[in-house]
Parts: structure tokens; C-alpha cells; sequence
């Protein structure tokens, strides 16, 4: 079917994918508005971002491989022909092209990924037993050069031996022959020719074991290049350019900015980069909230605006760049900055902070990434709730990325987020620590020092060590002590030890380590829904030898850490005037989103979980006061997750209430056994809930 604009006309086809459809939006809309006049009122404007946001709408509903049926025109134009230019065929041609895709599952990609990556493990490991077998050879030839040399000297002391004794061992039957003239062999002599032949024969399969060793490893290179192509070609199969996203980027921006009277432009760089598919849908919901954001908390009114010498308009930049392995995501305003004196006043308000505190940008800037906080003054559908960018925060965090905040009171702020590209393959740092080896994601370690063991030792002995680098203060750590090791290693007064500079949001620690192995690429490999509750474990990979080492997460273990020694300095006062945090995990959006009204209404903090896996995502950077469960969920159900937290000591003490439509005896027994506290059915009553709650909590 075709667009008829008068003089213009454009056919769409259904695309197969969003990022087409997204784009083929922005095509009709770029043409829409260029076509119009350079005098165009409001209201035709108006018009033409309503008809685009209705397109991007059918759009997004038509799933099928049919083609979509869009018309403008009127019965009596359809038959009319309009001509269309060359250039406009020419982006026709090359839509159809584009369309022209084949439909994979992402299961399959991500099965062909995974094999891949074992195909990566079994060459390293044939790999490592070629070097071996190569350094065996070597010994080989070491040994083969011992031995004729030895075999010589044999040879040496048995011919001058059997000089000394020649008369005895002359015959009779060549008697009359001079030993110039007849040579005599004993046997001694003809087992050392016999040994020299055998020797010379161990050479030459020596030889040809080397050659064909040498031949393996060209094998094994030629195939490490073709493994690695296959492997790149895998995950760009996996790939989506940001385009795609414009469309929905820009209707977020335009239909918050309208609904609060802002003129907001949003700026869109680098759309042409790309980002592996799961990390694209994991972010997109994070760069939604942090848009909406920018318009609600950092745009100013147009009002406000002009007062300040500001243009009526606010502008938003949307960035993304590729930087090797990492995609870099820059979202900046020039809206009013973070207001650091409602922060600081909010944050004593909630008692997460004393009014004496001495307090600068960078703790003033963890703050907003606290669950429940929030300096809106009123609650509503886009802000206030004080749910988001804790969310953000953790989303980042667990697919090993960081997120740097840079804000002027008055000038605007930017939040920068860096992403790994993919998340099946990564760049790791190999370390030893008590005779154990763990790897480290590349990405959040800025740089490695040396140190003396008598620094060790002065910074141990303090209460809490800060060691400095590049005018930076850096926490000094201890990575056995972060992870539960006894440290059995006792290094020599001459050792330098390495020190990992590793920052994480707006903390900066000094992770002291036993040793380094370098980096390499890893395979990520998931460690299943009971492992992954370990704090600060991200995953795991599989040596050249087969033995599997952990992935550690500094982030969550410094993070940890720091929270820990802030809470224990806190004096009780203040931790008792926080509001309490509720965690519902419920399969049902609508059960949890009926529970959080219910409990926010009553001033409790509410985090929401859709099931036992995600639950326990959130668990690692977050400890509520209380849970709700429900029991039949996907991928871990509330008995599993009632389990994992009962066995967990950080855990095990928090009350847990299980909301459930299965209230038969057997269920409820078997609540009660693993040691939930309270079990109600559904429909629960509102009362009784907040009085379970209350009681579980008074103390």
C-alpha cells in the first residue's frame, strides 16, 4: 500500500523486527516534516507528531509478515499515480533489502553462542596440552644431546680398552693380519654401535614428532583465527544498532514534556552503534526512567528558563559511542543540575544521614541511587515514588557496568554508563588470592600499582587505610578478606604485591591481591539460581584445564563492605528512623502492583520482584526489612527462594510472610517446616497484612 502526500509517496512493508518498524517510522516523519513549509504553525506540528506517534503505534502492533495496510488518502485519490524521485526509489530499494532477513530464535543464537565459547574452551585446553607436549619435546632433545654425548665418551673408554687388551683377544685365525691391517670387534663395541644406531633412530622420530607438532600448532592458530571469526560473526548476529529505539526515545521524551508543560528537545548521537540484544532490552527501561528524569527533575519550565537566560526549550543528548569492548552511554541535560541542599535535607529526613555530617558531591551523588529516595515534592505517575534509579543502578551493576555522575547546580547534569557489549564474553583479569584463582571483569579496574609488603603492613594496622593514587583517595582492601578467605600465604619482605585500583560508581577501593596471571577472554557462563545468591558472584568460567573459576563482582563486594562500616558507625537513632522496606515477589503485576499501593499508602519503602530468581538479583545489593511471597512462580518458586534465604546467614533473619491462593494443609505445613512466619491466603485481607507486618517488624 502506499503513502499518497500529494506529491510524494513512500510503501512500508511489516517489518520484522522493531528496530525496522522504528525505522521506517522515523523515515515517514523526516519526510512528513520536511515536506511541510518553513512558515508551519503549532497546530500543523501538532498534527504531525500525533499522526507519527499513532504510525509508530500500528507499527509496534503489527506482528505479522502481511503488509501493512497505511492510507491516507481518500477513495477518489487512490487511483490517481504519483511519481516518485529517484533517490526516494532508491530508499525503497534499500528498505526492501533490509526486510529481506531471515527469523532466528534468540534461544538458537544464544545455544550457537554457548557452543561457540565451548568449542573456545576445548581448543584452549588442546592448547595447553600441545605447549606441553611441545616443552616435552624440548626435554626430549635435551636428553637425546645427553645421551650421545655420554654414548661418546662410552665409546671413547671401551676402544682404549680394548687396545690396552688386544694382544689377549687376538685369534688364531687372524694372527698373521697387523691390527692396522684387520680390524677386531668385541661385543662391548658392538653394543655401543648398536645403542649409537638406536640413538640416531630416537633422533629422527624426535625429529618428526617436532615437525608434526609444529604442524599442530599452525592447525591450532589457523583454527583460533577461524573460532574467533566465528565467534565475532555470532555476536554481531546478536547486535542491534540503537536506531531502532529512536522512535520510542523521543514519544517518552515528548509525551512527558507535554504532560508537564516542558519544551524539551532530545539530541540522539551515535544511533549506528550496537549492542548485543539481551543488554539492549535489559537498558532501554533504564534509559526510559533516567529520560523521564531529566524532563521531570532537571528540565526547568520555560518560564523558569527565560528568567535564567536560558533558552525557552531545554535540550536532552542521548550519546553512544563504542570504546573497544564497552559501549559508553552519555544521557546530559541542561536543566537545573542536582539540587545538593534538597538532597542533603531529604537525606536527613530519612535518617541516612546526621545533620552533622561532613558530606561532599560524591556521597551527595550515591544518595539518589538509594532505594525509596527521592526529592519530589509530590507523588505521581512520573516521579516522586522514589523507585528507579535504584533499580537503574543495580540493573548496571549486574550486567558488570559502571555509572558516573557529573552535575553543576544551574548547568545541567550527565549520567555516563558503561556497558560491556556482550555479556557472553568478556574480558577478565586472572589473580591469585589464598592459593585460589578468580577472575575479575577488565572493566572496572582502572589500573594495577605495586607495593611494598612494609605498605602492606602500615596500612593493615589502620582503622581504615586510604591509599592514594593520582590525587585520588582509594579505600585499601583486602580481596581475601572481602570473599572469606584465610590468607595462608606469607610473602617475602622483597616482594612487591600487586594493588587493583577498581572503582565502582562513586566508590574507588585498593584490592590487594597474591598475584596476577594476566588477562584473557572468558566465556561467561551462568552458576544456576543457588550459587548466584552468593554476594558478589557473577558467573563462571572453565580453564584450559578444565577446572572452573569464579567471577567475581568488586562492585557489590566493596559496596557491601563500605555499607556495612557506614551502618555500624551510625548511631541507633538514626537507623531507627528509617522507613521500613517491604519486598513483594509475586509472578502477578497485578498483585504487586495492588500490594505497593496498599503499603506505600501506609509509608513503607516497596521493592517488587516478578519471581525467586529476580528476588534474589535484588537481594545482593539490597536488604529489606520484611518479604512477601508468593509460592508458584517461574524459574524459583517461594518455596526454593524461602530456602536459599533461610540458609543464607546474611539473610536468614529477615520475616517472611507467604501470600498464597493454596491454603490446603499441606502447603501451609510445608511453609512453616522451611521457616516462613506467616502464611495468608488470597485474596488477604489489607488489615490483616499491615498488622503481620507490624508485628514482625516492631523489634
Amino acid at each position: 500500500s502506499e503513502i499518497e502526500a500529494g506529491d510524494s509517496s513512500l510503501q512500508v512493508e511489516a517489518p520484522g523486527d522493531e528496530s525496522e518498524a522504528a525505522a521506517e517510522i522515523d523515515v515517514v516523519a523526516e519526510e512528513a516534516t520536511s515536506s511541510s513549509s518553513a512558515q508551519e504553525s503549532e497546530p500543523e506540528q501538532a498534527i504531525i507528531e500525533v499522526a507519527e506517534t499513532n504510525l509508530e503505534t500500528r507499527v509496534d502492533e503489527g506482528r505479522d509478515d502481511n503488509v501493512v495496510p497505511f492510507s491516507t488518502a481518500t477513495s477518489a485519490e487512490e487511483d490517481r499515480s504519483v511519481s516518485v524521485d529517484d533517490k526516494k526509489d532508491e530508499r525503497r530499494q534499500a528498505s526492501r533489502k533490509v526486510a529481506e532477513q531471515i527469523r532466528v530464535k534468540a534461544e538458537l543464537l544464544d545455544d550457537l553462542v554457548n557452543f561457540a565459547g565451548e568449542v573456545s574452551i576445548y581448543r584452549s585446553r588442546m592448547e595447553q596440552q600441545s605447549n606441553s607436549f611441545g616443552a616435552n619435546l624440548q626435554e626430549l632433545d635435551e636428553t637425546v644431546a645427553r645421551l650421545r654425548e655420554q654414548l661418546r665418551q662410552f665409546e671413547i673408554e671401551t676402544e682404549t680398552q680394548i687396545q690396552y687388551r688386544r694382544e689377549e683377544t687376538v685369534t688364531k685365525n687372524n694372527e698373521d693380519f697387523d691390527p692396522l691391517e684387520f680390524d677386531r670387534f668385541t661385543q662391548m663395541q658392538h653394543l655401543s654401535r648398536t645403542m649409537l644406531e638406536s640413538l640416531n633412530d630416537l633422533d629422527s622420530l624426535r625429529s618428526i614428532l617436532t615437525d608434526i607438532n609444529r604442524e599442530s600448532e599452525t592447525l591450532l592458530l589457523q583454527q583460533s583465527r577461524v573460532n574467533t571469526d566465528l565467534q565475532e560473526g555470532l555476536m554481531r548476529t546478536r547486535l542491534v544498532p540503537f536506531t531502532g529505539q529512536a522512535p520510542r526515545l523521543r514519544r517518552i521524551v515528548r509525551q512527558i514534556s507535554e504532560e508537564l508543560g516542558k519544551k524539551v528537545k532530545l539530541e540522539l548521537e551515535g544511533l549506528d552503534n550496537e549492542l548485543d540484544r539481551t543488554v539492549m532490552d535489559r537498558i532501554i527501561p533504564s534509559l526510559e526512567h533516567m529520560l523521564r528524569n531529566a524532563v521531570a527533575h532537571g528540565i526547568e519550565l520555560p518560564e523558569v528558563r527565560l528568567a535564567k537566560g536560558k533558552p525557552e526549550s531545554g535540550k536532552i543528548r542521548l550519546s553512544f559511542q563504542r570504546e573497544g569492548s564497552d559501549i559508553v552511554i552519555s544521557i546530559a541535560d541542561d536543566g537545573a543540575g542536582l539540587d545538593y541542599e534538597a538532597i542533603v535535607n531529604k537525606a536527613v529526613d530519612s535518617g541516612l544521614l546526621s545533620p552533622e555530617a561532613e558530606v561532599n558531591k560524591d556521597i551527595l551523588q550515591t544518595l539518589i541511587m538509594e532505594s525509596g529516595f527521592s526529592t519530589a515534592e509530590e507523588v505521581s505517575q512520573i516521579s516522586g515514588r522514589g523507585v528507579g534509579m535504584d533499580v537503574v543502578n543495580a540493573t548496571v551493576k549486574q550486567m558488570g557496568g559502571v555509572i558516573d555522575i557529573e552535575s553543576e547546580p544551574g548547568q545541567g547534569t550527565s549520567f555516563i554508563l558503561s556497558l560491556p557489549l556482550t555479556l557472553a564474553i568478556t574480558r577478565a583479569l586472572m589473580v591469585n588470592v589464598a592459593e585460589e584463582i578468580f577472575s575479575l571483569p577488565l572493566l572496572s579496574v582502572q589500573g594495577v600499582e605495586r607495593i611494598s609488603v612494609s605498605e602492606v603492613n602500615a596500612l593493615q594496622a589502620e582503622d581504615r587505610p586510604v591509599y592514594e593514587w593520582l590525587g585520588e583517595e582509594f579505600r585499601f582492601m583486602n580481596l581475601a578478606s572481602l570473599i572469606g578467605l584465610q590468607n595462608t600465604v606469607v610473602p617475602e619482605d622483597s616482594q612487591k604485591l600487586p594493588l587493583l585500583m577498581v572503582r565502582s560508581g562513586d566508590y574507588r577501593a585498593a584490592i590487594l591481591v597474591d598475584g596476577l596471571q594476566g588477562t584473557r577472554e572468558v566465556v561467561v557462563k551462568p552458576v544456576g539460581p543457588q550459587l548466584s545468591s552468593l554476594r558478589g558472584v557473577a558467573g563462571a568460567t572453565i580453564m584450559g584445564d578444565g577446572s572452573v573459576v569464579l567471577i567475581l563482582d568488586l562492585g557489590i563486594l566493596i559496596r557491601r563492605t563500605i555499607t556495612q562500616e557506614m551502618m555500624e558507625a551510625a548511631p541507633a537513632e538514626i537507623a531507627g528512623a528509617e522507613r521500613l522496606t517491604v519486598m513483594v515477589v509475586d509472578d502477578s503485576i497485578t498483585v504487586r502492583k495492588v500490594t505497593t499501593r496498599l503499603l506505600e499508602r501506609n509509608e513503607y519503602e516497596v521493592l517488587a520482584a516478578k519471581d525467586g530468581v529476580d528476588a534474589l538479583g535484588q537481594l545482593l545489593e539490597v536488604r529489606p526489612d520484611i518479604m512477601l511471597l508468593d509460592i508458584e512462580m517461574p524459574r524459583m518458586d517461594g518455596f526454593e527462594l524461602a530456602t536459599n534465604m533461610r540458609n543464607d546467614e546474611e539473610l536468614k533473619d529477615i520475616p517472611i510472610i507467604m501470600i498464597t491462593s493454596r491454603t490446603g494443609k499441606k502447603h501451609r505445613d510445608r511453609a512453616f517446616s522451611i521457616g516462613v512466619n506467616k502464611y495468608m491466603g488470597k485474596p488477604f485481607s489489607e488489615d490483616e497484612l499491615l498488622e503481620n507486618i507490624r508485628l514482625l517488624t516492631e523489634n
